[in-house]
């Protein structure tokens, strides 16, 4: 089984979910609803709703609300995309302009919070209660991780434990819960939930790993953003902090790595990083998450849920975009 296999088994689910997320944005507010669909329209890879109908399909239940549960996530996932780049002063994500691109900062802003209002109240079509006190939750702990990430900025002295941490919640999360809680509403048993919770957590820290990784090598056509981005707006990913801890490179970087940093600078850190093995090193801690994503699921035995996930995971960790 590849992972076009499981997509295509998927496809009709998920389609289901892009109506039900293009009925969500449309409002009385022309701008709004445009605004809206114009970052729905530039699609995505839509992992959150494929995680949450695989692992709802665990328990067999409740379909109709595992959708509106998929769509949901996505919104939530929209939304945090729309901040994220008015905070990076981003143009282009998935290789169109950005919602603020298009339609200036503080649309975006009002943008972004729609879209979180808007999942808040899909949410509410829900009936079960962890669903709330998580989705509650883990929103918070996202934008505490945005803070964290621009009190960061161009911080060349922040400790890696600082970068897990920030990771965890702005990314990997969003990936727990979609696997956690599309297993709840399916009607999986505890034991169940809380392994593809596991496994969703440590697939989403993969995830984020690999996206920081393709920020220094991944082909721009493909990307969909500019190699480098990432650096040009302050926020030191794993493969930069990996090399400004190496013997030699620290002082140099330290002197490159600034809020006024130019172009040229830029391209000298691009250059340090890719002349060591910070790349290696960061697709290494990516495995060895995605190790412990096989390992959470292995006690539930091979099922064809199972197989999915295993699938869904590889293709995540193996991705170029």
């Amino acid at each position: 089984m590849e992972f076009h296999d499981v997509y295509r088994r998927y496809k009709p689910e998920l389609a289901q979910v892009e109506a039900i997320l293009t009925d969500a944005v449309h409002s009385r507010n022309r701008a709004l609803t445009e605004s809206s669909l114009h970052l729905l329209e530039a699609g995505g890879k839509r992992i959150r709703p494929l995680f949450a109908l695989v692992c709802g399909q665990y328990g067999g239940l409740n379909r109709e609300q595992v959708y509106i549960f998929a769509a949901a996530m996505e919104m939530v996932h929209m939304a945090s995309l729309v901040h994220d780049d008015v905070i990076d002063d981003a143009e282009i994500r998935r290789g169109n302009p950005t919602v603020r691109s298009a339609y200036g900062d503080a649309a975006a802003m009002y943008v972004g919070d729609y879209l979180f209002a808007k999942a808040i109240e899909m949410l509410g079509r829900v009936p079960f209660d962890q669903v709330h006190t998580k989705m509650s939750t883990a929103i918070v702990k996202m934008v505490e991780g945005e803070i964290d990430q621009i009190e960061d900025f161009f911080n060349v002295n922040q400790a890696l434990r600082r970068y897990f941490r920030r990771i965890q919640r702005k990314t990997a999360l969003l990936h727990e819960l979609s696997c956690g809680l599309g297993a709840l509403i399916g009607g999986a048993s505890p034991v169940a939930v809380r392994m593809m919770a596991r496994f969703g957590r440590f697939t989403g820290m993969a995830f984020q790993v690999i996206d920081d990784i393709l920020d220094f090598v991944g082909d721009e056509r493909v990307v969909g953003k500019r190699v480098g981005g990432d650096l040009r707006q302050g926020n030191l990913t794993l493969p930069i902090l990996y090399t400004l801890r190496q013997p030699g490179m620290g002082a140099r970087m330290r002197s490159l790595i600034h809020e006024h940093m130019s172009e040229a600078a830029v391209e000298q850190v691009l250059s340090l990083i890719r002349s060591t093995d910070a790349i290696p090193f960061a697709r290494g801690i990516a495995n060895r998450y995605m190790e412990k994503a096989v390992a959470a699921l292995s006690p539930l035995g091979v099922s064809r849920v199972h197989e999915e996930l295993m699938v869904i995971g590889a293709f995540m960790n193996q991705r170029s975009f």
